[in-house]
């Protein structure tokens, strides 16, 4: 191969790298349309592949104990962060990620990796999961049942999207493989650089059983054919994607259990009584999301709530602050901001953009891509910071039901709580949420109004207002996803996202039994 011709990169499949037959895809610097690498998956036997992980990864990794697959998981921790370098120039590379942009998602990655590690170690020498305690079924005292958590005897298919190629990975393979359940990971084609590095990392030095992790570069192809009732699908990406997954023919025939963790029109909600720190918060974390990875999160804040007599020192906050950020080349050290992922994320951002122009007006940004010095407009993807505020925040619609997956957020001002509350319901289902402000009564009233629309609410008030970990920051002790339009997916949450990768069981015995059950497992909560 010459110097000048792109890598193309294998899949892990079946124990061995394989090369699927010429061009699917090519993967580019968003900044200079440079091909970095290529991928494709024609012509891989997928069937076998699934085959393989069933019949070599799931057993090796059911015969052990809880915490020996938490030692797994931490090994794979520690050659990621050997590495880790070498990622950050991947991500800088092929996602226009900012070195901030790379260590959520590199860091995210291996700190997932961690800590299902440091859980796993306490479930200790178990195989299985109790759910709760035995309860007696008749008069008798000798008959009892007791649920547990039985691990799937499949395969775990992890449909990853562009956004976040390593935290993306590891986030579900953590769980699926601590649960006991082989992994076979697609990265989105786009960005499968960094996902492809860490897995030959990971595959290199060995610290996995044959069949336990697997790795897809390049189309699904027939993949969707070949699973089975015993197999997971755990998607992440958009709802039209998602919806093909769980009509899939095959999928619908053999009932195979769908994980879906999809668009997010997510809200931040500026309280009527917030004071300076809450304000400050408030401003500070609006910017942040609408910034970091450029917008490119599923937890970014697209819809930003404030009250109707603050709307105007809000704006003009968001403006000031906006007006700093440094967009341009990650690879300057003054650069605040990069580029979306490719020239097609860009023509959907600015297109997402005009249609909410159509019932706002832009106070920063607009649909055009910027002019920046040095860099190429015909071949970058650059998406500028872009905020707008609804003319009629009651009439609106576009706002509540386009995801501009950029930097683009839109301002409503709302006159009362109530309709505050009614407008952010309307976006259907989010997975995250937060309002900053002072008072405990409305911060309750938000939680029992708002609670059901969300997999997550972040309160903020003047006490954690430096402390809080962020709105768009997933954390693996806290559940993630949403209902409706989100997807009503369920991942994370400490041992709760162990709950995916296993059958609920009930069994009815004898008192003796029951209680040698519950002596060889471990409880879930």
């Amino acid at each position: 191969m010459s110097s000048s011709t792109p890598e193309q990169l294998e899949s892990y499949l079946g124990g061995r790298w394989s090369r699927g037959d010429g061009v699917e895809t090519e993967l580019t610097d968003p900044v200079n349309g440079s091909v970095l690498a290529t991928v494709s998956a024609r012509g891989l036997d997928l069937e076998a592949a699934l085959a393989f992980a069933r019949q070599h990864g799931g057993p090796h990794l059911r015969n052990l104990t809880f915490a020996e697959r938490a030692k797994l998981l931490g090994a794979v921790a520690d050659v990621l962060t050997a590495n880790r370098a070498r990622y950050e120039a991947i991500a800088i590379a092929n996602s226009g990620n900012t070195k901030l942009d790379a260590a959520i998602d590199i860091d995210g990655g291996i700190g997932t990796l961690k800590y299902y590690a440091r859980l796993g170690a306490t479930l200790q020498d178990a195989r299985v999961l109790i759910d709760d305690k035995p309860v007696r079924l008749a008069k008798a005292e000798n008959y009892q049942a007791i649920h547990l958590l039985a691990p799937r005897r499949g395969v775990a298919v992890h449909i990853n999207a562009f956004n976040f190629p390593s935290w993306g990975l590891w986030e579900k393979a953590a769980v699926s493989l601590l649960a006991g359940v082989p992994a076979l990971a697609k990265p989105a084609s786009a960005t499968a650089l960094l996902s492809h590095a860490m897995v030959r990392d990971v595959a290199a030095a060995n610290v996995l059983p044959a069949g336990a992790l697997g790795l897809l570069c390049g189309a699904a192809g027939d993949l969707l054919d070949h699973v089975t009732a015993a197999d997971v699908i755990a998607f992440t990406g958009s709802s039209d994607t998602g919806n093909r997954i769980r009509t899939h023919p095959n999928v619908l025939a053999r009932g195979v259990l769908v994980n879906v963790e999809a668009d997010s029109i997510n809200a931040a909600l500026l309280a009527p009584d917030a004071g300076t720190p809450a304000f400050d918060a408030f401003v500070k974390e609006v910017v942040r999301e609408m910034t970091v990875k450029a917008g490119q999160k599923c937890t970014a804040i697209r819809r930003v709530f404030v009250p109707a007599a603050r709307a105007d020192a809000v704006t003009e906050a968001l403006a000031a602050r906006l007006a700093k950020v440094a967009v341009g080349d990650p690879r300057r050290e003054d650069v605040r901001m990069g580029p979306v992922v490719t020239r097609a994320q860009q023509a959907a951002a600015l297109n997402g953009i005009s249609r909410l122009a159509e019932e706002a007006s832009f106070i920063c940004g607009g649909p055009q891509a910027p002019a920046l010095d040095g860099i190429d407009p015909e071949k970058s993807s650059f998406v500028a910071p872009t905020l707008l505020k609804a003319k009629d925040p009651a009439q609106a619609q576009a706002v509540h039901d386009t995801e501009v997956f950029g930097p683009a957020a839109t301002i409503l001002a709302y006159r009362d709580e109530d309709d505050a509350f009614r407008l952010v319901a309307r976006g259907g289902g989010s997975l995250v949420a937060s309002v900053y402000g002072d008072d405990q009564e409305f911060l309750s009233r938000v939680v029992a109004e708002l609670g059901s629309f969300h997999g997550r609410l972040l309160v903020v008030e003047a006490s954690i207002a430096d402390a809080h970990t962020g709105h768009g920051i997933v954390m693996p002790q806290c559940h993630h996803g949403g209902p409706g339009r989100a997807g009503n997916g369920e991942e994370l949450g400490g041992l709760n996202g162990l709950r995916l990768y296993h059958q609920r069981l009930a069994v009815q015995g004898s008192t003796e039994l029951i209680a040698g059950l519950q002596a060889k497992a471990a409880a879930l909560h």
